[in-house]
């Protein structure tokens, strides 16, 4: 596993990367920003993992990212509306998360998985439910 996180970012051209169920994973390397062409993250189930590195906000393309289950998740980072091709989030099971900031509006092509609060900036609190 060390030796897959730390060449990472020659893997330039790949779509899907599927890390589910990883539960001593902790953390993605910065560099995962090398992964241009990524589409999909799938850490679905990496009970460890505490938070997602500033560096993600380069996988404009990204369309998919799991977070089902990453019980140790506190907060998404306030970039995550650079992640303009973003149309699924799941984040169930999520149990640590506790709110968005409504920056996450921008992502007009987004559909939320779960149940969370978003508080937005002049303190309204708005919820997103599972969707169907």
């Amino acid at each position: 596993m060390k030796e897959l996180l730390t060449s990472i970012d020659k893997l330039t051209s790949l779509q899907n990367f599927d890390w589910s169920r990883c539960s001593q994973f902790k953390e993605l390397p910065t560099s995962i920003n090398k992964l241009s062409a990524l589409k999909s993250l799938n850490l679905s189930w990496c009970s460890q993992l505490k938070e997602l590195p500033t560096s993600i906000d380069k996988l404009t393309g990204l369309e998919n990212l799991d977070l089902l289950g990453c019980s140790q998740l506190k907060e998404l980072p306030t970039f995550i509306d650079k992640l303009i091709a973003l149309q699924l989030l799941n984040l169930l099971e999520c149990s640590q998360l506790k709110e968005l900031r409504t920056s996450i509006e921008k992502l007009t092509t987004l559909s939320i998985v779960g149940f969370i609060k978003v508080l937005g900036v002049d303190g309204v609190t708005y919820f997103y439910q599972q969707i169907d």
